[in-house]
């Protein structure tokens, strides 16, 4: 708003859309995305919902019981408080993707992030429809609401546009849709808001923000002309958001919110252990690398991951080369299966199959009987054993195992680590999320008023930079008494 006619105040509640933040119940249009292996944790959700911010629980590689219990925690810790869970596409393990969004309909989580998605799902859709109706008004009410996380236009098409005739006709065929809610489903979209997320921690296309955005805003407006929907279609940006410029720059840009990843796990509330924490405060833009995906490891999918300080990017790299040369196990070189289980396993392989067999036996038994059939995906079940516990490892910090750790990181922790440098926030014992999130928003502000008054010939030449501030300072600066962190 205008103050006088000579300055112009920009509030840090003021940045986005405010229809995003009146549907979501926030203060601010920030969201800590979801982090797999409770990395985004019971206690990192929690301190977004106290901020007036929005967290995901990261429900990805956990069993069905640690996000059961998960969901009491957190409608015990903050109750009448917004947040959400995380939804991942799950191709190799549809009756667990199936199993969570059960949960979440019968524990009614109302919101969920939708990432990874190659494409939509049955149990994306049976979440989404669940519940579906006309009010009093005539309007269309869905009660779960899905923000989906994408890099490409033709996911995005498919989140924005109306779910799938095919699944709508199966879930009628199941009894889980009725044909007037079957009907209704042509009415909305799977997501009315999508995340463009670019080059990022964890699963990513590595596509530049600055193209990806808006074209996934132009997408937006296509569909909404299309379908005209009576809630209005949001963008959202994701990937790199770890600066006061980066926040500056995607909501300048047109994104409803903006959604954080990579500085979140460094923060005191994650779930990872000091130990990476430390070497996530120490990494540098240039300190990460692609490596194979423990979920999706034979569609060859990968992950971003940090390389300073730990050799897994190498060492699984090793083992989807090994799974693409060799048709099993046995057929790999002695001397060959012998390093592998000397530097990499600690054991020997067939071991290792035994600890898997274990596992599937509890969480997916068709895993086992089909890799009884199939050597080729039994043995990709093996390598996905250290894909899996690397990060595990990384998350209980085990001591015996740090230059194994798979750390998810993006270049954003790199340029967050440089904007706090000689500030209270270098180091990772102050880093609090909802501290974090507010200097970001803090800065953004300014830098946006700054820039906007320059153009209205109001300010004066250069560049205010701004720098991160304790608490109660920042408080006083945002004249925002309610705020908490």
């Amino acid at each position: 708003m205008l103050k006088g006619s000579s300055a112009m105040t920009i509030r840090p509640q003021d940045l986005g859309d405010p229809s995003f933040r009146s549907d979501l119940g926030l203060e601010y249009n920030y969201l800590a995305g979801a982090m797999a292996n409770g990395i985004a944790s019971v206690e990192l959700v929690a301190a977004m919902a106290r901020t007036g911010m929005l967290g995901f629980f990261g429900a990805a590689g956990l069993s069905l019981s640690r996000v059961e219990d998960a969901i009491h925690r957190l409608k015990s810790e903050v109750p009448n408080k917004p947040f959400g869970f995380n939804l991942i596409h799950s191709p190799n393990e549809p009756r667990h993707e199936m199993a969570i969004a059960e949960l979440y309909m019968r524990e009614e989580i109302r919101l969920v992030e939708a990432s990874a998605y190659l494409d939509l799902t049955l149990p994306l859709i049976l979440y989404r429809l669940h519940g579906i109706y006309r009010d009093a008004k005539g309007n269309v009410v869905t009660p779960n609401r899905v923000i989906g996380k994408v890099s490409r236009i033709e996911v995005a098409t498919k989140f924005f546009s109306p779910a799938p005739e095919r699944f709508v006709h199966e879930l009628v065929q199941l009894g889980k849709l009725t044909p007037e809610q079957a009907k209704l489903a042509s009415l909305v979209p799977v997501a009315q808001d999508v995340t463009a997320e670019a080059d990022s921690g964890g699963h990513t296309d590595n596509r530049p923000a600055i193209t990806l955005v808006p074209t996934i805003i132009a997408l937006r407006d296509r569909l909404q002309a299309q379908y005209n929907y009576s809630q209005p279609l949001r963008v959202g940006a994701a990937g790199g958001i770890s600066t006061p410029a980066s926040v500056a720059a995607a909501f300048i840009m047109g994104a409803a919110y903006v959604v954080s990843g990579s500085i979140n796990q460094s923060c005191v509330e994650s779930g990872s252990c000091p130990t990476v924490r430390k070497m996530l405060a120490e990494s540098g833009q240039a300190d990460v690398a692609m490596a194979p995906a423990a979920d999706m490891f034979e569609m060859g999918v990968k992950v971003q991951v940090l390389k300073r300080g730990t050799m897994f990017p190498m060492r699984a790299q090793k083992l989807y080369e090994t799974y693409r040369e060799y048709a099993s196990i046995e057929l790999i070189p002695a001397p060959e299966k012998a390093q592998l289980e000397k530097t990499i396993f600690r054991t020997s392989l067939e071991e290792i199959w035994e600890q898997t067999k274990e596992f599937f036996i509890k969480r997916d038994p068709e895993q086992v009987t089909r890799a009884d059939k199939d050597p080729k995906h039994k043995m990709a079940l093996v390598f996905r054993w250290y894909l899996g516990q690397s990060s595990r490892w990384a998350n209980s910090g085990e001591s015996t195992r740090v230059v194994d750790y798979q750390i998810w990181c993006g270049p954003a922790m790199g340029a967050f680590n440089e904007w706090v440098r000689g500030s209270f926030l270098e180091k990772p014992e102050n880093r609090k999320a909802g501290i974090v999130a507010l200097n970001l928003l803090h800065g953004a502000s300014q830098l946006m008023q700054f820039r906007i008054s320059s153009l209205l010939g109001l300010a004066k030449q250069g560049s205010p930079s701004p720098v991160p501030v304790e608490f109660e300072k920042l408080k006083e600066q945002l004249g925002y008494a309610g705020v908490s962190a």
